[in-house]
């Protein structure tokens, strides 16, 4: 299932439509926002364009 990786501080958003465990995509980055450096969140991709 496609999620987005959200940054608590500056909502910036990393998107992934791949099989890879978010974990792995957290990894990445190393949990933390390439744009001002604080912790990221895992939330649900579907629900995100729900609210939209």
């Amino acid at each position: 299932m496609p999620f987005e990786i959200v940054c608590y501080n500056c909502n910036t958003s990393l998107y992934s439509t791949d099989l890879k465990l978010a974990s792995n995509t957290l990894k990445l980055n190393n949990g933390k926002c390439k744009k001002c450096g604080e912790y990221l969140a895992l939330r649900d991709f579907v629900g995100v364009m729900d609210k939209n």
